[in-house]
């Protein structure tokens, strides 16, 4: 009895172990402007459209050449869903209220995306804001703009398959 229990215990752990798991992945970008006056553009983006990156990869031979078919509008996508943000700055500087409402969107869209079997796997951000001056804008200009990009990384599994298959 006991050899049967072991025997069916290696069976079923090694059977486990062939079961490999599809994962899907989905970027969320989200873009929070930092433009004084509220001028700027703020967005949750999400995009509708699937695009294989072998389409528009190449090689490069030497390190100079390379033999890239694609143009950059082939790669554009139009089916993309977008909701509005507020921006960070209203005309009397930083919107403390803006920010409380984008979390609140933000989350929305986090807690829809996990009620749909995506968990949140990865986050990235960055700055680009207004360095101050710029010899390239006219010698000690300011340039005045930036954005604050985050890119949410979902992922979830699409099915469970054995290797056999």
């Amino acid at each position: 009895m006991k050899k049967i229990l072991i025997a069916s215990l290696v069976l079923f752990c090694s059977y486990t172990s062939l079961a490999q798991n599809m994962v899907e992945f989905k970027v969320v970008t989200i873009i929070e402007s930092i433009v004084p006056g509220g001028l700027g553009r703020s967005r949750i983006i999400e995009t509708g459209t699937e695009l294989n990156v072998d389409d528009y990869a190449a090689d490069r031979t030497d390190g100079k050449k390379s033999n890239m078919d694609s143009d950059r509008k082939d790669i554009k996508v139009d089916e993309f869903n977008e909701a509005l943000l507020l921006n960070f700055y209203s005309l009397t500087g930083i919107n403390f209220q803006n920010i409380a409402s984008n979390d609140a969107l933000i989350t929305s869209k986090i807690n829809n995306l996990t009620k749909l079997g995506w968990e949140l796997a990865f986050v990235a951000s960055g700055v680009e804001s207004d360095a101050g001056t710029s010899k390239g804008l006219g010698g000690g200009q300011s340039d005045g703009d930036g954005i604050f990009i985050t890119r949410l990384f979902f992922k979830r599994i699409i099915s469970t398959e054995s290797s056999d298959n």
